[in-house]
């Protein structure tokens, strides 16, 4: 017997100098892997006990792969409907994060074998006699899922009036314990963290289809795809894989099957499962949250403001600089240079942040400028700020009376002595109090960013929100914080204002 070799063994030592063979060529830095948080449990997700610590099951998968290829798994943050394109672009070398496989994604990037695999379930309210429970009932009736998912498509084969939710996957259940949808259709691990803690909600017996996980990796990245392929069938050779399913609560007769594991039924307690459970299962009164959980959450509050402020800060003193030379082109430039400019206040006002960030941070690329998130996000809103700027200045301008100028060239000044000393004084005074309301604008729409993979302070509400299930006390908290974030800028824009009064009452007593 000690001369026997099993087939496992073969296959975990053959993968294994794969594996090997493949780190030799492979880059020596950190395996930088995309994922969604605001999406949630069980996939990647803050730890409601601790939401300084990420967790999930494709956290810990992460993990063991980085380590079996010799590197150390580095997570960046990005909107799952994004992750692709984030992908294509650069930004880290793997997504890992409930990526279906499908036909369309196999035409735009190299999939790894799979690695999971589950059921469409369908879940409705417990009673509820006119509710779907077949698909060929899902005709005519609203039903929520998740965009560009497998199971947004199998709702809408089937005749289903779709409704679909960016947020996070609580959101769903949410709606349909309200009564907003009838049903939701979503991946079975969904439905186990969020649909099966609601008392008033039901599974409704059977699956709707079954979809199955794979990393996506760039097409040109063959020598990672190739140490990753290993590094999961090895993980699956000597039952970690299974392991890690077991925890979480996930092994189920779909990745069985695709793991061609002929038990069926886990062995291990679903640990990780039982624990989400204790900690959302029942929020904890506001005070009580108050006292223990959010003061664990400010770090991660106070850091995302940190970077709303900066991004902020910086996007709108790019805004002034351009606003001002928009609006001294547009009213003392020669044609040409009034032409441009609006030409360039109509595009930016005209047309949706969201499009010109998305322009520059995803299409630049395309062109062979490829800009950091932060540089990129500044960028956008700063452009798209000044041609709102412009529009302030230049009614600024205008307001200042024609005599004003002609007594300026009757003393002898020039234009630009006129314009510093004479109409900017009178003009600014005009354009501050639209130029603070602009700004406070600015704080909330840099709740964009996070579509380049910032988390800026919404986007950390959204994902705290989503682990914790805790919408409104947490709501509070961030309503707070944009609060104090924007009232010391209102407040000195009123004592400028004051300040321009004075100096301008001054000089008409003189």
């Amino acid at each position: 017997m000690g001369s026997c070799v099993s087939i496992a063994d073969v296959h975990v030592v053959t993968s294994s100098l794969v594996v090997l063979l493949a780190m030799g060529q492979a880059r020596a830095d950190d395996l930088k892997w995309g994922a969604d948080a605001q999406g949630g449990a069980p996939y990647v997700f803050e730890d409601p006990t601790d939401p300084n610590r990420l967790v999930g099951f494709e956290v810990e998968l992460a993990g063991l792969l980085a380590q079996r290829v010799g590197q150390r798994a580095t997570l960046v943050h990005g909107p799952w409907a994004n992750l692709l394109e984030l992908l294509a672009r650069g930004d880290f070398d793997v997504a890992l994060n409930g990526i279906e496989v499908t036909a369309e994604k196999r035409s735009v990037v190299a999939l790894s074998h799979p690695y999971f695999a589950a059921a469409e379930v369908l879940t409705v309210r417990k009673g509820d006699v006119t509710a779907p429970r077949s698909k060929a009932q899902l005709a005519g009736h609203p039903v929520g899922t998740l965009p560009g998912s497998l199971a947004e498509r199998i709702a809408r084969d089937a005749g289903a009036v779709v409704r679909t939710y960016d947020g996070g996957q609580n959101d769903l259940y949410d709606d349909l314990k309200v009564g907003r949808i009838d049903a939701v259709l979503a991946d079975e691990p969904i439905a186990a963290f969020y649909g099966d803690l609601e008392p008033s909600l039901e599974r409704v017996p059977g699956d709707f289809g079954v979809v199955s996980y794979a990393l996506a990796l760039r097409p040109d990245d063959a020598t990672r795809l190739q140490a990753l392929d290993a590094a999961l069938d090895a993980l699956v050779a000597d039952g970690t894989l299974r392991a890690l399913y077991e925890k979480w609560g996930l092994w189920n007769p779909q990745v069985a099957a695709l793991l061609h594991d002929p038990r069926l039924e886990a062995r291990g307690a679903p640990l990780e499962l039982d624990r989400w459970k204790a900690a959302v299962g029942k929020l904890p009164p506001f005070l009580e949250r108050v006292r223990t959980r959010y003061p664990a959450m400010l770090p991660l509050f106070l850091e995302g403001a940190a970077l709303t402020l900066a991004t902020s800060l910086l996007a709108m003193a790019l805004a002034v600089l351009l606003g001002v030379s928009l609006a001294l082109s547009r009213r003392h430039g020669p044609a040409p240079l009034r032409w441009l400019a609006v030409a360039y206040t109509e595009f930016f006002r005209g047309t949706p942040l969201l499009i010109q960030l998305t322009m520059i941070y995803f299409g630049l690329p395309e062109l062979g400028v490829k800009l950091d998130p932060f540089v990129a996000g500044v960028l956008a809103l700063g452009l798209n700020y000044a041609a709102a700027e412009a529009e302030n200045y230049r009614a600024g301008l205008e307001s200042v009376p024609s005599g004003q100028h002609e007594a300026a060239t009757v003393l002898g000044l020039s234009t630009a002595q006129t314009l510093r000393h004479v109409i900017a004084p009178q003009a600014l005074r005009i354009a501050l109090p639209p130029m603070t309301n602009d700004f406070i604008a600015l704080l909330k729409d840099s709740s964009l960013v996070s579509i380049v993979t910032l988390t800026e302070l919404t986007k950390t509400y959204v994902n705290l929100a989503s682990s914790t299930r805790d919408h409104l006390g947490l709501g509070v908290l961030v309503a707070g914080l944009y609060l104090l974030l924007g009232l010391p800028f209102a407040r000195l824009a009123r004592l400028a204002e004051r300040w321009f009064g004075r100096h301008l009452e001054k000089g008409a007593n003189a």
